[in-house]
């Protein structure tokens, strides 16, 4: 992985992190404020917007600590199935923190249940994406197994020579 591109990503990386942190901050300071008259239960998805947002941050930092490693060429090893699995915890998290907010909306929705469909959709689509990260997490299996192999091979190649 180029210098430009580890550089990129981690803006990225950090910019969204920040985001993440500005709206906490948001939630957590009209938690403290007075309620707003509202149709929804504004509290509760206060609550579930900051419990997402930790969802996220956990993400980002386990991609932070898995692009660190790429870029230390550390990364087929036993140390970054902790951070992977991180990030499909954090993807896992973000789907029941959808269907949450899927179900506190959903009574607000008798007239049109499309919308709640499609929300619960979503968080089936989110599902998906943290099966895509495991599938990622077989295939690092299989990397280090075979980087394992490897290195064992090239040792006993040179006992040889």
């Amino acid at each position: 992985m180029g210098k430009l591109t580890v550089g990129a990503l981690r803006a990225v990386l950090g910019v969204v992190f920040a985001g993440t942190v500005f709206v906490q901050a948001g939630m957590v300071w009209a938690l403290a404020a007075k309620p707003a008259d509202g149709s929804l239960p504004l509290t509760p998805l206060r609550v579930i917007t900051i419990l997402g947002m930790v969802s996220a941050q956990v993400a980002l930092v386990c991609v932070w600590r898995l692009v660190t490693m790429v870029r230390r060429g550390t990364v087929f090893s036993d140390a970054a199935f902790r951070y992977v699995d991180g990030v499909i915890g954090a993807i896992v998290a973000a789907a029941l923190v959808w269907f949450a907010v899927t179900g506190i909306n959903a009574p607000g929705q008798r007239d049109d249940p499309g919308v709640t469909v499609i929300m619960a959709g979503i968080g089936v689509a989110i599902l998906g994406v943290a099966l895509i990260v495991l599938v990622l997490r077989m295939l690092l299996t299989q990397a280090v197994a075979r980087d394992v192999q490897a290195a064992r091979m090239q040792a006993e190649l040179d006992e040889v020579i």
